[in-house]
């Protein structure tokens, strides 16, 4: 067998196991769909302008709080299902008060501290 040929069969080889590499990616690849909350973004400097370290809320998603219902009113008589019991602005819960309801989260505070709770929307 000639050089050129043995050339020509190795490039052959080698476009063909590329091919197959490329099309075995396109399928194989899924839609992967991320999920943001709970978690901080990462386009928000950690660092103010002035230098001050901004310090990061290490409950967030670990205060237990879970909101699984909530009858909105505009007017101010709102109630909220936090964790299998009915809530209304004033009212306790795991530590936390009930400052404000909104049509779909619930915002606590605790020690001066707010912290939003989205509602739980279930999954079809």
């Amino acid at each position: 067998m000639s050089k050129n040929k043995l050339t020509s069969y190795i490039l052959v080889y080698v476009f063909a196991f590329c091919i197959l590499c490329f099309l075995l990616t396109c399928f194989a690849q899924e839609d992967y769909v991320y999920d943001s909350k709970g978690k901080r973004n990462p386009f928000i400097p950690l660092i103010t302008s002035d230098g001050r370290l901004l310090k990061l809320d290490k409950e967030e998603g670990v205060t237990g709080l879970s909101i699984e219902g909530i009858i909105y009113d505009k007017h101010g008589l709102s109630y909220a299902i936090a964790n299998g019991e009915v809530v209304k602005i004033g009212d306790s819960i795991g530590g936390y008060q009930v400052l404000k309801i909104e049509s779909n989260k619930v915002i606590f505070i605790k020690d001066a501290k707010s912290l939003e709770v989205e509602l739980n929307k279930e999954e079809e």
